[in-house]
């Protein structure tokens, strides 16, 4: 079963191993990365940073875990914005071996849920870069719609890639 809890530092070891085994296949989708991101030491730092947003309420970061498996991926909710906005943008990834298992589908279903319950937001943004259409099926699969494509979007894979937007909208939002 498929389940999301908040990212610790006990999970640098894991996520590092997970970077390292799957740099190759998450390569054409995530930005150009440092040889020390790949360590249990790069990884502790991008969960320091992480945790750090967390307590400002700037994004809540999330492992995805698999039974059986583990650790299988991330899924942050970030760029939390409160106000008249209330809204965020959500990224994850899979590692390859969990890949078409709907176990990202299942993960996003579970953040939208404290998305739109425990934060009481009332949109999440989604982005893929044009051709990942597993990533644009699993948005789907939750219910998002494509709101429009932006040029340049983000430096993806060391340039500046387009980008589908998507949005889910809480109707329950007062």
């Amino acid at each position: 079963m498929t389940a999301c809890r908040l990212i610790t530092l006990d999970d640098a070891p894991v996520l590092a191993e997970l970077q390292r085994l799957n740099q190759a296949y998450l390569a054409p989708w995530e930005p150009v990365r440092g040889d020390d991101y790949f360590t249990q030491a790069g990884q502790r730092a991008a969960i320091e940073e992480a945790l750090t947003q967390y307590e400002q309420a700037r994004n809540l970061p999330y492992v995805i875990t698999d039974d059986g498996a583990g650790v299988v991926g991330r899924i942050t909710l970030q760029g939390i914005v409160r106000g008249p906005f209330l809204s965020c943008s959500v990224g994850y990834w899979v590692s390859q071996s969990a890949s078409g298992r709907g176990v990202a589908t299942t993960a996003l279903r579970e953040i939208i849920r404290v998305a739109f319950g425990e934060l009481g937001l009332h949109r999440i943004q989604a982005e893929t870069l044009l051709d990942n259409f597993a990533s644009q099926r699993v948005i789907e699969r939750n219910g998002f719609a494509r709101i429009g494509m932006a040029p340049a979007y983000l430096k993806i894979a060391g340039r500046w890639q387009d980008m589908h937007l998507y949005q889910l909208i809480n109707e329950m939002a007062t």
